[in-house]
């Protein structure tokens, strides 16, 4: 059975389908290009990814086999480690990567996200996320993933109005 949010405008339609996965649609304000460029170029990616939060980008081996680490810093001191290893770089269409959390190891999905050109200006991004298990996929989504996601959403709009 398939569950959907609440959809409201510039937030991301998050779906909750199948045995292990979720799907994330967001549409943005800005070619493919300049998209691509905030998912893949480490500077970029540092202001917007961390829901505001300060980010260090480690590693982004932008390859398939390539590791990428990054780690944000929570304004309580805390630090949020995030890493894998790309599976897949297609240009500017397509990356696949593992996805792993410091906070629960060995608890691996894989992320695939899709730039679609919509032709007027705007990109449609969509992110599949496959968990190892239900109770993995229903752990993050009940750790509210869909408000850190549109958090990290309304940055990125923030970033690609100024590219």
């Amino acid at each position: 059975m398939s569950t959907t949010t609440k959809q409201a405008p510039n937030r991301a339609s998050v779906t909750v389908a199948g045995d292990r996965d979720v799907r994330v649609e967001r549409v943005f304000n800005a070619s493919r290009d300049r998209v691509w460029r905030a998912y893949t170029e480490p500077a970029l990616v540092a202001q917007w990814w961390g829901r505001g939060h300060r980010m260090t980008i480690e590693r982004m081996e932008l390859e398939r086999g390539g590791h990428w680490r990054y780690v944000e810093h929570a304004a309580d001191g805390t630090n949020h480690g995030f890493e894998g290893r790309y599976r897949e770089v297609k240009r500017p269409e397509r990356i696949e990567r593992t996805f792993e959390w410091d906070g629960m190891p060995g608890h691996v999905m894989v992320e695939t996200s899709t730039f679609e050109d919509l032709g007027d200006g705007r990109t449609r991004v969509v992110i599949t996320l496959l968990f190892h298990t239900r109770d993995d996929r229903d752990g993050m989504v009940g750790m509210d993933m869909e408000a850190g996601m549109n958090q990290s959403f309304a940055a990125l709009d923030r970033l690609l109005a100024t590219l």
